[in-house]
């Protein structure tokens, strides 16, 4: 089992058994604040911070039988003392925030992390009913505030969603352009179907262009950067003097929204086609934009 769900079922545990939803996604976010390495990120959502790995992870425990749910709680189902398989530290964390946040109720929690974590309260739809006027202009003021036109880079590789997700926006990301041939991933999130409706959840546009691709029959044998430098020149030749109709309409939809970003899997620019399909569109001859790689 992931160590990270042995987490989800000790909190529960400590917290007799079950908590509801909300309050849940906000305990859970105040333990990950205090570890040195978070097991869980979070991203600024309609209810304050939230983590879609940890609800896929609660999701996948109900269907295995060691939860169980209701509209508004989950429930702890399990006999293991799960607690006593954390490490120490994290033990210390959970009895923390027993103490300090377990009397809370669901608002007096979104209160609490809106006020301490404003920028995770930036997309909340009830800040307004939490918050006072003053406490509410706190939150308003860690929207990210983004200027100028640029077509920005970003891979996922090495990053969870929700640190994904950050990242674009962040950076005032409008549009997301899927640049992968196949957009299948066998990393949470990343699949074409979900990672559009976690983009539209954030008020992210999605859209793909496969024909910009590399084939992974092409993808083969890249064992160091001379391999991956032969890979882009054959696709510099083949594939983008080919495709600037779609390199024009990714720029159409730069012009239209600001900021944009293609996206594909390889963390280090230098290894995926997205710099060199990047390169294509900053030389189209109304480019007038800054490119960034985030």
């Amino acid at each position: 089992m992931f160590y990270r769900r042995k987490i989800i079922l000790a909190l529960l545990q400590i917290f007799e058994g079950q908590i509801d939803k909300i309050s849940l996604q906000k305990l859970l976010f105040l333990f990950t604040q205090r570890q040195a390495i978070a097991e869980y990120d979070f991203i600024p959502y309609k209810y304050g911070c939230y983590s879609y790995t940890a609800n896929a992870d609660l999701i996948a425990m109900v269907k295995r039988g060691m939860l169980s749910e209701t509209s508004s709680h989950f429930i702890n189902c399990e006999t293991v003392d799960y607690f006593k398989t954390l490490k120490e530290e994290d033990r210390k964390l959970i009895l923390e925030v027993k103490t300090n946040f377990g009397k809370m109720s669901v608002n007096a929690l979104m209160k609490y992390t809106y006020l301490n974590y404003p920028y995770w309260a930036i997309n909340s739809i009830r800040a307004k009913d939490v918050l006072t006027i003053e406490q509410l202009e706190k939150v308003n003021s860690s929207c990210p505030v983004n200027e100028g036109n640029v077509l920005f880079t970003i891979g996922y590789q090495g990053i969870s969603l929700e640190e994904y997700l950050n990242r674009l926006l962040k950076n005032g990301v409008k549009v997301l352009v899927d640049v992968r041939n196949n957009p299948l991933s066998m990393k949470y999130g990343f699949s074409r179907s979900q990672l559009q409706r976690y983009c539209g959840s954030i008020g992210i546009e999605y859209v793909h262009f496969p024909e910009v691709g590399i084939q992974s029959e092409q993808r083969q044998e890249l064992n160091t950067q001379a391999d991956y430098d032969k890979l882009f020149a054959v696709y510099r030749q083949y594939n983008l003097t080919k495709t600037i109709s779609s390199q024009k309409k990714i720029l159409n939809l730069l012009k239209e929204n600001q900021r944009v970003a293609l996206t594909c899997f390889e963390a280090n620019i230098c290894q995926c086609h997205r710099k060199p399909l990047a390169e294509a569109i900053e030389s189209l001859s109304d480019f007038k934009c800054e490119v960034k790689h985030i």
